[in-house]
């Protein structure tokens, strides 16, 4: 009794493995039937699966399962690439395994690579179609396909540097003696005084000037014929000892000698280096101090290396200062020096920046902006949008009824998530935002290559 139970019990637990195996096996089918089919591909009775051709269904919607039971009817009624299939109404126009994109056959059969048969492509069908993928309107829906226009536009990158401040190099002007003489008096007597144009550095006696004027003058008292030529020597004499024009005149206007000289200065500024005193001599061509101006100022700005193409001559240029927040000082791209730094990897760009007030100070820190406004108008695409593989960009471009292909396109300058195109497409056109690396596994799988378009080159 006890043996007949457990037979019985044995053969009901055999019964259920084997049932629960087939419901497995069954499963497992229609699930690689379903993943086996193309992105496009609608499923049994929706009314994407309906018949367009002259004999039966499309290929396109066909599924991997489906090509190779049209693979097996075709060695059966002895069918090759370039007959018509009287199921379809089609030419075939090759045999493919979708597993290994690229390598067509002319005849039908067992796949070489892997373990499965060939599929058939046609002529006027979607799958014949080596240039895009076709993507039905639900399937794009369900993928959140979204598409955005190639639009003509700007692309100027905005560059931002540091940089200190310096001497403005063009502004500065260097005082010298033109005659030999004694500083008597000196009215500026340390380094980095502020002065203004016109105003009275130091007084210098000059021993040598006294023997011309007195002359000069002596000439211009006698009474007489032919004395003019005199004259005139004898100015020319005091020219030549160091004396101006005014100062001549000076001379003769007042009728009285004047030996000394006062040196203004030639423009407002600093005084930047001061190398005399009260009571020194000084020879001609003696430089006394220089002066700088401080109306303009240098900045030395320390472009990274990767956008110094951006920074050219004449770029507008907005600098602030943490000493001065909330000012902002305006000026222009000078050049690019031709030096790189090779620890930071930088290029110094030289700013000249409009200084009101003299607030901006030798060896202060900016914080600079420049953008080049002159750059033409080119084509321009969301970077969302760009496939980056390595060694090229691509872009799915969208195209009528559902259908995507991939064009390569060349890249120019990225900024604010908008990438310029210089080759590769045309205004007007769509390209795929999201869902297009999908895409793009679909268009490998089937063998499709990325391409200019004619049209888009330049």
């Amino acid at each position: 009794m006890n043996k007949t139970h457990i037979a019985v019990g044995v053969l009901a637990l055999a019964a259920l493995a084997g049932g629960g195996y087939g419901l497995w096996a069954l499963g497992m089918s229609q699930g690689m039937e379903m993943m086996s089919a193309p992105i496009g591909a609608a499923t049994e009775g929706s009314a994407e699966g309906e018949t367009n051709t002259a004999g039966g269904q499309d290929p396109s919607t066909w599924n991997i399962p489906q090509g190779e039971a049209a693979t097996r009817r075709h060695m059966e009624s002895g069918i090759k690439a370039g007959d018509v299939d009287p199921e379809t109404g089609l030419t075939v126009q090759y045999y493919h395994d979708p597993m290994v994109p690229g390598r067509k056959f002319d005849s039908p059969g067992k796949s070489p690579f892997m373990d499965m048969m060939l599929v058939p492509a046609y002529s006027g069908a979607d799958s014949a179609d080596t240039s895009s993928v076709k993507v039905s309107p639900r399937i794009q829906q369900n993928l959140g396909i979204r598409t955005a226009k190639v639009d003509m536009g700007m692309l100027a990158p905005e560059v931002t540097a540091s940089g200190a401040v310096q001497w403005n190099e063009r502004d500065r002007v260097v005082v010298q003696s033109r005659a030999m003489g004694y500083v008597e008096k000196l009215n500026v007597t340390a380094t980095l005084d502020a002065v203004k144009q016109g105003q009275t550095l130091l007084t210098v006696y000059v021993p040598d000037w006294i023997a011309a004027q007195e002359e000069f003058l002596s000439l211009k008292k006698m009474q007489g014929e032919n004395l003019q030529p005199l004259v005139d020597a004898a100015r020319q004499r005091m020219l030549q000892v160091g004396m101006s024009s005014a100062q001549i005149r000076n001379v003769e206007q007042s009728g009285r000698v004047q030996p000394r000289v006062a040196i203004t200065a030639p423009r407002s500024g600093v005084v930047t280096d001061l190398m005399v005193r009260e009571g020194m001599t000084v020879q001609a061509g003696t430089t006394l101090m220089e002066i700088n101006g401080l109306s303009t100022v240098w900045v030395q700005a320390e472009v990274p290396e990767s956008q110094a193409a951006y920074v050219k001559p004449g770029v507008a240029v907005r600098a602030t200062a943490q000493a001065m927040p909330g000012q902002v000082f305006e000026g222009q791209v000078q050049t690019v020096l031709p030096q790189v730094n090779a620890n930071s990897r930088t290029v110094l760009a030289r700013l000249v920046l409009n200084n009101p007030g003299n607030k901006l100070l030798p060896g202060m820190f900016v914080q600079t902006r420049f953008m080049d406004t002159n750059r033409p108008e080119t084509m321009i695409i969301p970077s969302e949008a760009v496939i980056q593989t390595g060694r090229r960009a691509v872009v799915m471009l969208a195209g009528e009824d559902g259908r995507f292909s991939p064009v390569e396109i060349k890249t120019g300058i990225e900024f604010g998530g908008q990438t310029e195109v210089l080759a590769g497409l045309q205004a007007g056109q769509e390209v795929v935002l999201s869902g297009q690396f999908l895409i793009d596994s679909e268009a490998s799988l089937r063998g499709l290559e990325a391409r200019l378009n004619d049209g888009g080159q330049p």
